[in-house]
């Protein structure tokens, strides 16, 4: 099992930033992709960004250039640097990591955390 700790939401006004956090511990060997979902009340859970264990970065096209996904492999660490903020990016967020082993993967989710921009 890995379990999942994230932090770094809260309120921010439009054009502001945060920075969330996600580490992972347990079995975390085999991790190879990590990343960030979000999903606000009524719509689907929607991917953010993801980031492979070598460092190639994907981005949902509403967040490029406006976020930065990073990892730090020895701390087993997941970032989400969130700038220019708007309103629409208010949504829980959820840290995403996925562990594979021979041919099988399994997919974990942090709690989530909330992000709400407003003035």
């Amino acid at each position: 099992q890995v379990q999942l700790v994230e932090s770094g939401g809260g309120l921010v006004q439009p054009g502001g930033s945060l920075r969330l956090s996600c580490a992972a511990s347990g079995s975390i060997f085999g991790i190879d992709l990590m990343g960030w979902y979000r999903q606000a009340p009524g719509n689907q859970r929607e991917l953010v960004a993801t980031i492979t264990s070598v460092g190639s970065a994907n981005y949902a096209d509403s967040v490029k250039d406006r976020f930065t996904i990073s990892r730090d492999n020895a701390k087993s660490t997941v970032y989400l640097q969130a700038d220019s903020l708007k309103p629409e990016d208010t949504a829980v967020y959820y840290c995403y990591v996925r562990r594979s082993i021979s041919t099988r993967s399994t997919a974990y989710w942090g709690q989530g955390t909330q992000v709400t921009v407003s003035s």
